[in-house]
């Protein structure tokens, strides 16, 4: 019973959040899916598609993102990846379907955990090389994340759960800053695999910032054959 009355405060704020700022012209939309595919005990495989958004209503495209990597876990607490992703572009208003600009990029990275006491640490270091029509340009992303559950000692079943981040983009050219994204949000374990998130990220450029409103499945599957 407590895990219904979880879920249904969590759908109660995924439509206050919105109501709250639907009204600022400026707020993009990202809707995002994860998955973590298990298919040996030290090997699984990243799938990922990100729809983002120029204005708060999923109606004017401005990325979408498709990401895809081997994931390695050589540690209950840590795993690397390299994969590949797929990036198109949209202008606002485009009366193009196609995309302006089509990213290709290589990326690897290295994911830790650590705990203090109920709140989870999560560390990424991500490298990107970037093939964006005939330029090559390099990136490099640090992520400090932390997970709060707030009805239930840990991130299981039923709970509710605090997520909030920043992360830090740095050029290998050009400039040394490329931008921040700061996150704050709310999360609900649905089942052992899967949780639905939403909250709001603030991204900053160099000269410009914006705010988007994100809604995020994460749907991990073990790919194994089960013994008989």
């Amino acid at each position: 019973m407590k895990s219904k009355f979880s879920f249904f405060y969590f759908l109660v704020l995924l439509f206050l959040i919105p109501t709250s700022i639907f009204s600022q012209d400026d707020t993009g939309n990202w809707l995002m899916y994860f998955g973590t595919n298990k298919i040996s005990e030290k090997f699984s495989v990243h799938t990922e598609v990100q729809y983002r958004n120029h204005t708060i209503a999923p109606v004017n495209v401005e990325q979408l993102l498709l990401r895809t990597g081997l994931n390695y876990h050589f540690a209950e607490n840590a795993f690397a990846t390299a994969g590949y992703a797929y990036i198109s572009n949209h202008i606002y208003e485009s009366e193009r379907t196609s995309p302006e600009v089509e990213e290709h990029r290589i990326w690897q990275q290295l994911i830790t955990t650590n705990n203090l006491g109920r709140v989870k640490f999560e560390h990424r270091y991500r490298v990107e090389e970037r093939f964006i029509k005939s330029d090559f340009k390099t990136r490099f992303r640090y992520r400090l994340m932390l997970f709060l559950p707030l009805n239930k000692p840990k991130i299981e079943k039923g709970a509710l759960f605090v997520g909030v981040y920043d992360e830090i983009f740095i050029n290998g050219e050009e400039e040394f800053f490329d931008r921040n994204r700061l996150y704050g949000g709310l999360g609900y374990q649905l089942s052992k695999n899967v949780n639905l998130q939403t909250g709001l990220l603030y991204q900053r450029l160099r000269n410009t910032g914006k705010a988007f409103l994100q809604f995020g499945v994460v749907f991990n599957t073990d790919l194994r054959k089960k013994k008989v």
